[in-house]
């Protein structure tokens, strides 16, 4: 193969490895929030007077949602959106490889004794087609 051909099949594979990929592991962090949120019955973007958005308001919590890597965040502001609503604080952790454990563990770790509750969603998991889980990993 020339080295024109090779580059031309390089680049046909970088435009198809994406469309490879399942709808569930391309969601976004704001997808991945509408679905749990929903199934959570809660209500998305919740605005704060401050003009804050909470990113899931249920009847008992106030969820961050985010991507594992963004875990220390998540602790801050889901301990804030709590402190002003006077729910409990949760954190929906998104995590999308095997790798993503590491930042559940320092989650869990870190937020030992504040008081919130901690669930994951995978893509996994929304391909199974059960929706995201509800389970909670701590609190």
């Amino acid at each position: 193969m020339t080295g024109k051909g090779m580059m031309n099949a390089f680049l046909a594979l970088l435009l198809l490895a994406p469309s490879a990929l399942s709808a569930a592991e391309r969601l976004s962090e704001r997808e991945y929030q509408a679905l749990w949120c929903e199934e959570a019955g809660g209500r998305a973007e919740a605005v704060l007077p401050d003009r804050a958005r909470v990113d899931c308001l249920t009847g008992e919590h106030a969820v961050e949602v985010d991507f594992a890597p963004k875990w220390a965040e998540a602790i801050g502001q889901s301990l804030y959106y709590a402190a002003v609503t006077g729910k409990k604080p949760g954190i929906l952790l998104i995590m999308r490889d095997k790798k993503d454990r590491r930042y559940l563990e320092r989650l869990l770790r870190a937020s030992a004794g504040l008081g919130i509750t901690v669930w994951t969603v995978s893509p996994r998991e929304l391909k199974a087609g059960g929706g995201p889980l509800l389970q909670a990993h701590a609190e």
